[in-house]
């Protein structure tokens, strides 16, 4: 069942918004300041692809410990994270869930775009794993 609804997921915005963090990825691996962002991008990007069957958590509530990604740093790189590129993958998402929400069969897929901008507007801190 997770195949099929990921390959409904992939045609109904999945590649498109899996391109765009592929994208945000490439573009914070070229800069230097953006290179701890990067390979979360990439992460999110495969997560984007293909989201069902896997959850995005709190490293924090996973490993029950503080790290940098969720202390005070990961609050300022969430911060620029948001005004660099976390606004435009949000929009991009909800542009997604608002097309998904026409149709009946397409409001679960619609409610996982809505999952993956709250996740776009804030990353730093996140990871990915598969669900139980």
């Amino acid at each position: 069942m997770r195949l099929l609804l990921n390959l409904l997921w992939f045609v109904l915005g999945g590649l498109v918004m899996g391109l765009g963090w592929a994208l945000a990825g490439i573009l914070c691996g070229i800069t230097v300041v953006g290179l701890p962002w990067a390979r979360s991008c990439f992460v999110l990007a495969r997560f984007s692809l293909w989201p069902f069957g896997q959850e995005a958590v709190s490293r924090r509530e996973l490993t029950g410990r503080a790290d940098l990604g969720t202390g005070p740093l990961g609050l300022v790189g969430n911060g620029l994270w948001f005004l660099l590129a976390g606004w435009w993958l949000a929009m991009g998402h909800l542009g997604s869930a608002l097309a998904c929400f026409i149709t009946i069969i397409g409001i679960p897929f619609g409610i996982q775009h809505i999952k993956l901008a709250l996740i776009a507007l804030a990353p730093v801190g996140m990871t990915v794993v598969p669900k139980p």
